[in-house]
């Protein structure tokens, strides 16, 4: 799997302490993910660690008959858990990533 050039959130910054670690992760680094959800009123956090497989654009489908720039792109970690399941998670500014 390919790297990106450039790591960007399409309406938000990513802190660049997390684009350095993302740009020097290599396939089977080990990560541990950590995200804050939020539906409705209830928040909480989710983490999952696993072998790092790659990154790149997850385009989500938001856009119609509309000018490419409108285009919502999420850039997306791929991951393996340490039970085998291949997984994805599209980064925000509530995600923490690190190498361990």
């Amino acid at each position: 799997m390919s790297q990106p050039d450039k790591i960007l959130l399409p309406t938000r910054k990513l802190e660049p302490v997390l684009i350095d670690l993302l740009k020097s992760l290599k396939a089977g680094d080990r990560i541990k993910v950590v995200q804050k959800l939020k539906v409705g009123n209830k928040a909480w956090t989710a983490e999952a660690t696993g072998a790092f497989r790659g990154i790149n654009y997850l385009s989500t489908g938001v856009t119609t008959e509309r000018v490419k720039e409108d285009d919502i792109v999420l850039p997306t970690v791929h991951f393996t858990k340490d039970n085998g399941e291949l997984t994805s998670i599209c980064l925000d500014e509530h995600t923490a990533l690190s190498k361990v």
